[in-house]
């Protein structure tokens, strides 16, 4: 896979892909955050495209933000918004960082 940020997200209390999520992408490398783009998923719980492209790819703090609750719709929601902030050491590298979630819970990781 060539350098650059992707994700996925699966829903865990449906045992399927999170399809029509929300997800901010954030450089946090600034004073200020900075949004670089914002998309939703496809049927498949994926991006249609990376969330950040090999050729913007570069080294720097990131914060992806995945709209959990609009997602799911439930009152009893337990986050909003989860936020998963992380560095890209190599810009020449792949970071595959997925959301597995339900309403009560998440949990990320480095994919490959």
């Amino acid at each position: 896979m060539a350098a650059g940020i992707t994700t996925h997200v699966l829903d865990i209390a449906k045992g399927l892909p999170a399809a029509g999520m929300q997800i901010d992408l954030f450089d946090m490398s600034a004073q200020l955050p900075t949004l670089i783009t914002s998309t939703k998923t496809n049927r498949d719980g994926r991006t249609d495209s990376p969330i950040l492209p090999a050729d913007q790819a570069r080294a720097g703090e990131f914060e992806l933000r995945f709209h959990v609750a609009d997602y799911f719709r439930t009152p009893d929601v337990f986050a909003d918004i989860v936020p998963v902030r992380f560095t890209v050491a190599e810009a020449t590298q792949h970071y595959h960082v997925p959301l597995l979630c339900s309403p009560w819970t998440f949990e990320t990781y480095r994919g490959s």
